[in-house]
């Protein structure tokens, strides 16, 4: 009952703050990472009910995935033709010091020949259709242990550099070059689960860029900040079975577009375990997407795979307005060739 009360006065406080406004948008090079390093740091299973980052894909709980090896791959497709598509390979230590892990994943998000409208000085006064292509890559750790009465706590490090080189439709002589310089980057989390039934949660994410755009009229560069936050809360209120609930607000400025903008969604999800917790089914509402996901155990082997309806639409639609996105993740638990528990 007690988990019950906990889980409705949160839903309650996500919808009384998803009030924010939408986002302004941003610079084709940070935009492509919402496809891709941005659902990394999620992970599938939270993706699939909801993406809420605070719960299931906190940094706090890295320290359980301990012995772990895994491969990604994700494919954003939008209906006017536009594509994006990443791969990355990760890894979490076995156990350390007090149950410490660490975990690394590398990864590299490419596209196909992209369209949309771009403004910048060389190509003239307003935002004109251009087309081009983009390369965002990654390596991130996220170091995480318990710390006792089921608080548990974990940091991100983040190296990301992004690059987009994008041509005028009317006159291929104007072109425009978007690439960004790493700048300290990470974030922190941290959880609490007392029992079986009931996790809760915050996560931050601290973003910094120096973003440079060059085209015929010169070179300029500005600082690129994203600062996220997000609070959530699940519930297990049958067998197999748990509610999430949470909240994320973002806010960015950029000095190179002279922006700044804030909103704040729900993550609202469901998940059901069946076949003796060798099968799950999920489904949510990841900010203003919809999205369905299932897992497969087959021992030591583990499959994730979620499907997202227009992702990261409230955040930008730069790309278009409509997509339809497909990640997969095979992990392996490499601890059972040890013998090992």
């Amino acid at each position: 009952m007690k988990c019950k009360r906990a889980f409705a006065a949160t839903l309650l406080l996500v919808l009384g703050l998803c009030l924010g406004g939408a986002l302004h948008a941003q610079s084709p090079e940070l935009v492509m990472r919402d496809y891709s390093s941005g659902q990394i740091k999620k992970g599938v299973r939270s993706i699939g009910f909801g993406g809420d980052g605070a719960t299931w894909g906190n940094y706090g709980l890295v320290w359980k995935d301990a012995g772990s090896a895994l491969v990604d791959y994700g494919d954003t497709r939008f209906t006017d033709g536009n594509e994006f598509r990443f791969a990355a390979v990760g890894a979490t230590s076995p156990a350390l010091w007090n149950g410490l892990a660490i975990y690394l994943i590398a990864m590299s998000q490419d596209s196909n020949d992209v369209s949309f409208n771009a403004k910048s000085p060389g190509l003239g006064p307003s935002a004109v259709p251009v087309i081009g292509s983009g390369r965002d890559q990654a390596l991130f750790s996220k170091i995480a242990m318990p710390l006792g009465n089921g608080v548990s706590a974990g940091v991100l490090l983040s190296y990301e550099v992004s690059k987009f080189d994008a041509t005028s439709v009317s006159n291929p002589a104007q072109r425009v070059r978007y690439e960004t310089d790493w700048r300290p980057s990470g974030g922190f989390g941290v959880a609490w689960q007392p029992n079986d039934k009931l996790l809760a949660g915050f996560r931050a994410l601290l973003n910094t860029d120096l973003e440079r755009r060059i085209d015929s009229t010169g070179k300029a560069e500005g600082t690129a900040r994203s600062q996220e936050y997000r609070l959530g809360i699940s519930v297990s209120p049958w067998k197999g079975g748990w509610l999430d609930a949470g909240v994320t607000s973002l806010e960015k400025r950029n000095e190179l577009n002279a922006t700044h903008s804030s909103a704040t969604h729900p993550n609202l999800g469901l998940e059901q375990w069946f076949l003796n917790r060798r099968l799950a089914l999920r489904f949510g509402l990841d900010e203003t997407s919809p999205t369905a996901g299932l897992s497969y155990k087959m021992p030591p082997f583990n499959l994730d795979v979620v499907y997202v309806r227009n992702m990261a639409k409230a955040r930008s639609e730069l790309f278009g307005s409509e997509s339809n996105s497909v990640i997969a993740t095979l992990s392996l638990d490499y601890r059972s060739f040890s013998g090992r528990p």
